[in-house]
């Protein structure tokens, strides 16, 4: 490998965060650009649920101050889309057609809110919480006491519930098949799972799916969800957590094999010898299992950039392809998943 070399990062996020400041603590001398749709630094989107107990704004969030970025000599492109990658050329396209070379590439760009099909038409109606932005806009739209439909139920939107219900919003969860994604329950684990939720103050609908989402009347609620049975539920807030789709739009065409994730192997590493993945965005393969797979939660994505950037300088280590991921009940009897922790 050349001594110095242009790593490029795509994704703002915990991976691409940890590879960037591994790279730098590793190689001085080295470009390091990271780029980003979003217009904020990187902040701990799993700490979210703090404004509903606290004061705080955008910038108690933030995981490095502004100068960290500047005095680490890492690029960080803000505001910025790229929309393809060009692995024979080793350059990737921003949407405002400027080109970009590297030596190194890490896509970290994480996933997206997947939505089920009956509900595309009521978009303009959900609520989501994968920034601050959002996250402000649900805190304002609940008055105290407030109610929130969550449908789905993944672990981000649980976490998310089990702090609302502590704050004494009501929650009304619309169990699916998404319900505790990505752990995977078998039915009597689910059930048991669900009556657990129940005794921690949310009220669980099970067996039955939203079709719509509309509007409030005159002097109602601001939301109504409306069920396959006929029955309406009102709400101030209607929530979708029906877990993630991987981000990898920009990367086909590209040349490197995709399923739902980009395929890696467990150093992380694409088909391509100089492009990786890490984090939501790809999927690694477990020789025990003989299959790729997706893992989750704050430390294994920051493991993953680890990895990778230690992979991208030269080394061969493997990631941890059998974390803990149970989901479990502690000893207070509420639910608790190890995707929740973080450090």
């Amino acid at each position: 490998m050349a001594a110095s070399q242009h790593y490029v990062i795509i994704g703002n996020g915990v991976a691409g965060n940890e590879a960037a400041s591994c790279l730098r603590a590793q190689d001085k001398d080295s470009r390091i650009t990271l780029i980003t749709a979003g217009r904020l630094l990187f902040y701990n989107r799993y700490e979210l649920p703090r404004i509903f107990h606290e004061e705080c704004d955008w910038r108690d969030f933030l995981v490095h101050e502004p100068e960290y970025y500047a005095d680490n000599h890492i690029d960080v492109r803000r505001n910025s889309f790229v929309t393809s990658v060009d692995s024979a050329g080793k350059t990737l396209t921003l949407a405002h057609k400027e080109s970009l070379a590297y030596d190194q590439l890490l896509v970290a760009s994480g996933g997206g809110s997947y939505l089920p099909e009956e509900l595309v038409e009521s978009r303009h109606l959900l609520d989501h919480f994968n920034t601050y932005r959002a996250a402000r806009k649900v805190e304002q739209s609940l008055p105290p006491g407030g109610r929130v439909v969550m449908l789905g139920g993944d672990v981000l939107g649980l976490d998310l519930a089990r702090n609302l219900v502590w704050e004494d919003y009501k929650v009304t969860l619309v169990a699916a098949d998404q319900t505790f994604w990505p752990h995977r329950p078998d039915e009597e684990t689910r059930a048991k799972f669900l009556k657990v939720l129940e005794d921690m103050g949310m009220e669980i609908i099970d067996g039955v799916r939203p079709i719509r989402v509309e509007e409030g009347g005159k002097g109602m609620s601001a939301r109504k969800v409306v069920l396959q049975d006929g029955r309406e539920l009102f709400a101030d807030v209607v929530m979708p957590f029906y877990g993630l789709s991987p981000s990898v739009d920009f990367m086909l065409g590209s040349g490197v094999d995709i399923e739902r994730g980009l395929l890696v192997n467990p150093q992380l590493r694409t088909t391509d010898s100089s492009i990786w993945a890490a984090g939501d965005v790809c999927q690694i393969w477990s020789a025990e299992e003989n299959s790729y797979r997706f893992y989750y939660g704050w430390k294994n994505v920051k493991h993953m950039g680890e990895i990778a950037a230690r992979n991208m300088m030269g080394e061969d280590v493997e990631v941890d392809t059998h974390p803990d991921e149970g989901l479990r009940v502690n000893d207070k009897g509420e639910l608790d998943s190890p995707f929740w922790e973080y450090d």
